[in-house]
């Protein structure tokens, strides 16, 4: 008897922690960001005092005054700034060394996700030896003949439970088209493989058009 209750209660216990640990980790994670960029943003804290002249934080104010600052800056850039001015930026940020390669990468690789040109969008399966094994991956660039690489693409591999990934040149007859959506693909990967396949077709392969 006292064994069965154990057992009954330890599987409740799996259960429960099954349920909430997803929603607490989700939850701490999405509240530790906002947390840390909101006082490390907090600009009250510089110039405003309370009565016993201690630094005054007022909660949430570094989130909203980012977000005020930059969609004033994207009307701004939209609206007042013209193309030559924006051109002239782009010819005097490339001449200053060091900072022009950091400043064209982390530009090209936030336009990637939320730009008009998306790059990770197209999730594909890559054979990468004579064994069959395969990866998932995103294909980022379709023609290579800039570069004398014709008939070659370049596809990025994510990392599994990790912000880095690894970009890899193949010839264009190695890769497959995913016939599923790239926040799938990306779940899919991030997540070891344990994520994204949920109720999806299992014919879920077709050769790409690239």
């Amino acid at each position: 008897m006292i064994t069965k209750f154990f057992q009954k209660f330890f599987y409740y216990l799996i259960k429960g922690t099954l349920v909430v640990a997803p929603v607490a980790g989700a939850i701490f994670v999405i509240v530790w960001l906002v947390a840390t960029l909101d006082g490390a943003l907090n600009i009250t804290e510089h110039f405003l005092t309370d009565e016993y002249g201690k630094p005054l934080y007022i909660p949430g104010l570094g989130i909203v005054s980012v977000i005020l600052l930059l969609t004033l800056i994207g009307f701004i850039f939209t609206t007042l700034v013209t193309a030559p001015i924006r051109a002239w930026l782009n010819r005097t940020i490339s001449k200053i060394p060091l900072f022009n390669t950091l400043y064209s990468s982390i530009k090209d690789f936030t336009e990637a996700f939320v730009g008009d040109a998306k790059k990770f969008n197209e999730p594909v399966l890559v054979e990468v030896n004579e064994f069959g094994l395969k990866k998932i991956g995103f294909l980022t660039q379709k023609d290579l003949k800039a570069i004398n690489l014709p008939g070659e693409v370049i596809v990025y591999f994510p990392y599994s439970y990790s912000v880095a990934g690894q970009v890899v040149i193949i010839s264009a007859k190695k890769v497959t088209k995913l016939d599923i959506s790239a926040t799938d693909a990306m779940k899919l990967v991030v997540s070891g493989g344990v994520s994204g396949l949920e109720g999806k077709n299992p014919k879920a392969l077709r050769k790409p058009e690239l």
